[in-house]
């Protein structure tokens, strides 16, 4: 590795005046300008680079943030680190990113490793499987922010991002209800995930206001987070055995909605001329299924830059004032996106 020093001899200045060059020091504006040129050029002909973690112990800020999510492969994590990448780019921070693949052991054992590389923030996806507020308490004790995404965590002192997923199931149901369908079912999220509450909520209060059934026999769940799209197709199969006519559908999320047109085309059932279908999310793929999908948009890119910006400014206050911002609370508003999924309600 080349060091100062091997610059300070290749252009003949003294290792102090070089390390006050090239890392940009107070002392470095007492210094003309064509010494300072000299030095720059005499370390890239070296190929010097300097070394970012004895910069970070020396000024005790590593430049660093960690991202943590419960699984990189999946649509809704994918978006979400495009808006906290776009932030962060912006930013100067680097982020390291770790896949803790629905692990709470993995989530402990990344959680350690960041701090040991003295991360000067965290990010994470809220996912119940592996979420434990107990775990980021070490963070907040070393006064490190940190910016949970996806959960509301009502009266606490963590910064936290998430989507109203009430109004979102509002959306969904008043659109259906304009079409003229009065006979809808229904496949939950998950009792595990925090987003299926808050959306089967704001479901059961609209149903009310609106003074339409909930038939509890059109009412299924699915009993398991990774595998919406195989949950969606057997529920909706399921549904059809029991001889409840239903004109509309609506899924947790895109991959169960995914899942259920493909049970209904397989029953003869077309969509949406027989029975229209609406997820939650809008992921890319939506806009390309046959038919192409009505969702409900969560703005998980915008998630993901709110929680990144928020993330950013609790860092420099813990720099300028020794302790974070906060704590700060935001919600996303979703936005319905019509596609070819649904259309008027039609007598079965």
């Amino acid at each position: 590795m080349i060091t100062i020093r091997d610059v300070a001899k290749e252009c003949g200045y003294s290792p102090t005046t070089v390390c006050a060059v090239l890392n940009n020091a107070p002392l470095a504006r007492h210094i003309p300008d064509t010494t300072k040129s000299h030095v720059r050029r005499a370390a890239e002909r070296l190929g010097y680079h300097p070394d970012p973690f004895a910069r970070a112990l020396r000024s005790q800020r590593s430049q660093t943030i960690g991202v943590m999510v419960p699984d990189v492969t999946d649509p809704y994590c994918s978006q979400i680190l495009r808006g906290i990448a776009t932030k962060l780019k912006k930013s100067g921070f680097l982020w390291f990113l770790t896949d803790i693949q629905n692990s709470r052991v993995l989530f402990r054992r990344y959680l350690d490793s960041l701090l040991e590389r003295r991360v000067e923030g965290l990010i994470t996806l809220a996912n119940s499987l592996y979420f434990e507020t107990d775990l980021l308490e070490a963070f907040e004790k070393r006064r490190i922010p940190c910016v949970i995404l996806g959960r509301q965590l009502e009266g606490s002192l963590m910064n936290w991002v998430a989507t109203d997923n009430e109004v979102g199931a509002h959306m969904a149901l008043r659109h259906l209800r304009e079409l003229g369908h009065r006979r809808i079912a229904f496949i939950r999220g998950p009792k595990m995930i925090v987003d299926s509450a808050r959306q089967w909520k704001g479901i059961c209060s609209f149903m009310q206001k609106a003074r339409l059934a909930l038939d509890p026999q059109l009412v299924l769940t699915l009993t398991s987070p990774f595998s919406s799209y195989e949950g969606g197709y057997a529920l909706t199969k399921e549904l059809l055995l029991r001889k409840r006519a239903f004109t509309a559908l609506l899924a947790f999320d895109d991959m169960a909605a995914f899942g259920a047109i493909r049970a209904l085309v397989s029953a003869g059932i077309r969509v949406p001329e027989d029975c229209s279908v609406v997820g939650f999310d809008d992921i890319p793929a939506a806009a390309f299924y046959n038919p192409a999908l009505t969702t409900v948009r969560e703005g998980m890119e915008r998630l993901g830059s709110m929680g990144a910006e928020i993330l950013v400014e609790a860092v420099r206050a813990v720099r300028s004032n020794g302790k974070p911002l906060g704590p700060v609370h935001r919600q996303v508003r979703p936005q319905l996106v019509i596609r070819q999924s649904t259309t008027k309600a039609r007598e079965r």
